[in-house]
């Protein structure tokens, strides 16, 4: 990590980078990690900062402590003084960055993950968990209809009958359930759940960098255009990176039977 990349943690929004992953947290564990639109706005610029790292090739976001994020704090008299003129609508992008940015975005949940908690993470390329975590989307319990993309990104993973049980009927699901609805893609148990992390943000940060993020845009592009669009686009892709010195280490190395050495080019 640089002077200017420890620069760009806060007080409740930590930035740790090792290599070529980055560990973005939320560091409020005496009040669960719960998140009002300043620490929303932090999040956004620290992400944002992540996002023009081309070096990068994983984020992991995740909570100190005992819980991921258990939504928005409720202690309303900061936010009460406010009028919709002065919100910074930079929050609301956070999701924006985790579901589009080139690095791959991976939430580790530990405990409670609700409300826009949950919105984050289910903006993540993967949402990992060990057995305390338990997910609501909470926000009709407080009054609001939700905001981070929930009902677009849980509509698409769960199905759309499914997302709206959950959205307009909010309940806690605990973690076994939740992998096996979809909405985690990995489950450990809690003593099995760092190592686990580790072997798998080290394997991504292993893969070939353009590999990777043409990956990532082909399955951007799949989710948001045709299927004759995607296919075009893939091909174009595919023979760019045919062509680069990675592919050829890839190959060379998968002959020689030795680890390759990429140079992202």
């Amino acid at each position: 990590m640089t002077d200017h990349d420890a620069r760009i943690g806060t007080a409740d929004v930590s930035y740790v980078k090792n290599g070529r992953v980055a560990v973005v947290s939320i560091t409020r564990p005496e009040r669960r990690n719960t998140i009002n639109s300043r620490i929303a706005v932090e999040m956004y610029e620290v992400l944002e900062h992540a996002s023009r790292d081309r070096d990068l090739a994983v984020i992991v976001l995740r909570g100190e402590g005992a819980d991921f994020c258990a939504g928005a704090d409720v202690v309303p008299e900061a936010e009460a003084e406010r009028g919709p003129g002065d919100i910074d609508l930079r929050q609301f992008d956070v999701a924006k960055l985790l579901y589009g940015m080139r690095p791959i975005t991976i939430a580790a949940v530990r405990g409670g993950c609700a409300g826009a908690g949950m919105g984050w993470a289910c903006c993540c390329d993967f949402r990992i968990a060990d057995t305390t975590a338990k997910f609501n989307t909470a926000f009709l319990d407080v009054g609001v209809a939700g905001d981070m993309g929930l009902p677009w990104t849980l509509g698409r993973m769960l199905g759309s009958s499914v997302a709206r049980e959950l959205c307009f009927f909010p309940r806690k699901i605990g973690a076994r359930e939740a992998r096996e609805v979809g909405l985690v893609t990995r489950l450990f148990e809690e003593d099995a759940f760092e190592a686990e992390l580790e072997t798998m943000t080290q394997r991504l940060a292993a893969a070939a960098p353009l590999a990777l993020a043409t990956l990532k845009e082909n399955f951007l592009a799949a989710e948001n255009g045709s299927f004759e669009a995607t296919v075009d686009v893939e091909g174009v892709r595919h023979v760019r990176l045919f062509y680069s010195k990675d592919r050829s280490e890839a190959f060379a190395a998968y002959l020689e039977k030795r680890q390759p050495v990429y140079q992202g080019c």
